[in-house]
């Protein structure tokens, strides 16, 4: 029999490892006889049991990557109304100077300092005056969400093709008058 890490028996054709040996000459199995190499050798180990049920771990997240999610959407949502709000400006500007004024237009002209101020406070000031405003607005900017989306279906197109203003919900109050400057 030649012995180096794995023994090969010449004679019976036998092989393995230093644990198959073992069982082998002691007429053990493999996990008794590496236990009988332990003890006999004194190697310290513990027992370890297996798990019949392997659960799936769900990883949470963490109280700070919801708040970085949130300020996220927040900004987008922001981003996406202003972007909205500087186009409307344009495209609805009164032309002559009597021509009554498009509601899209006055809602331009209300709130696109506003949400340019909310955007600037998102991306420059303390993360505890951002939590502020996420805490304060965040019913708001969910509002305005599903407005921006209304509007990506085409809800604005369709009234002024049927040749109406079109009478859109309003997420932060009134939108003034829609007549004179």
């Amino acid at each position: 029999m030649k012995v180096d890490k794995r023994f090969h028996c010449f004679g019976c054709g036998a092989d393995g490892d230093v644990i198959d040996f073992t069982a082998q000459l002691y007429g053990l199995d493999a996990k008794s006889a590496a236990e009988k190499l332990a003890v006999d050798f004194q190697i310290p180990y513990t027992h370890y049991k297996r798990k019949e049920t392997v659960k799936k771990t769900i990883r949470e997240k963490s109280e700070e990557q919801m708040y970085r999610d949130l300020e996220a959407k927040c900004f987008k949502v922001l981003s996406d109304y202003f972007h909205l709000l500087r186009h409307w400006e344009r495209a609805y500007a009164p032309k002559p100077e009597d021509e009554t004024w498009h509601p899209l237009f006055v809602e331009a002209l209300q709130k696109k300092d506003h949400i340019e101020y909310l955007l600037d406070v998102l991306l420059y000031d303390p993360i505890e005056e951002r939590a502020a405003l996420i805490k304060d607005y965040g019913k708001e900017v969910m509002k305005l969400e599903r407005r921006l989306s209304e509007l990506g279906t085409g809800a604005e197109r369709e009234f002024e093709d049927a040749g109406r203003e079109p009478t859109l919900p309003d997420p932060g109050g009134s939108q003034g008058t829609s007549g004179g400057k």
